[in-house]
């Protein structure tokens, strides 16, 4: 892989001049509040995700299982990702959103700190899409994780900023006419 040269590029903030790895320091950076959200899906069967929702997996509440697991994960970051400072977590919320196919996650994270959390939302919903994955294998071998991304983050220099997602479509209610 070459280096990124062009002055009009954006650097890559953990590489040294040399193209070795460093930790960026953050020690002049203000405290704030800095928050980020992230997501993924897990897809699956109807018949499983049926499963899902009465408890019937083989292994219990996948769903309990895999909140706490995201939270975990949320706290585990700088061990799990080699240059991600620890920071004094001050909240994460993992919740799930069930369709007829996948399971979709949402991980929020909270901090007063030098740095922000987006690697911390990302490795909840990672950590939490992993724990579901496992909870369903027994029944589902072919289950997808995809689509982890961060949806939005607040505070800090480069200030906030969140991805338009599209609409979701409109489904009229029972006896509505169109």
């Amino acid at each position: 892989m070459a280096l990124v040269t062009n002055s009009d590029s954006p650097s890559l903030t953990h590489l040294r001049q040399d193209g070795t790895a460093a930790m960026v320091d953050v020690s002049a950076k203000a405290v704030t509040t800095r928050e980020a959200t992230a997501t993924g899906t897990v897809t699956t069967t109807a018949e499983v995700m049926k499963l899902l929702g009465s408890g019937g997996l083989p292994k219990g509440d996948a769903l309990a299982v895999a909140r706490v697991a995201g939270i975990m994960g949320a706290k585990k970051t700088p061990e799990l990702v080699p240059l991600c400072h620890p920071l004094p977590i001050s909240k994460v919320t993992v919740d799930f959103d069930l369709g007829a196919t996948t399971v979709t996650i949402f991980a929020t994270v909270k901090t007063r700190g030098v740095t922000g959390v987006e690697m911390e939302a990302l490795t909840a919903v990672s950590v939490a899409a992993l724990s579901v994955y496992d909870m369903i294998k027994a029944v589902d071998k072919h289950a997808v994780i995809s689509g982890i991304q961060v949806l939005a983050k607040s505070g800090g220099k480069s200030g906030d900023w969140s991805v338009e997602l599209p609409a979701a479509p409109t489904v009229p209610s029972e006896g509505a006419t169109a």
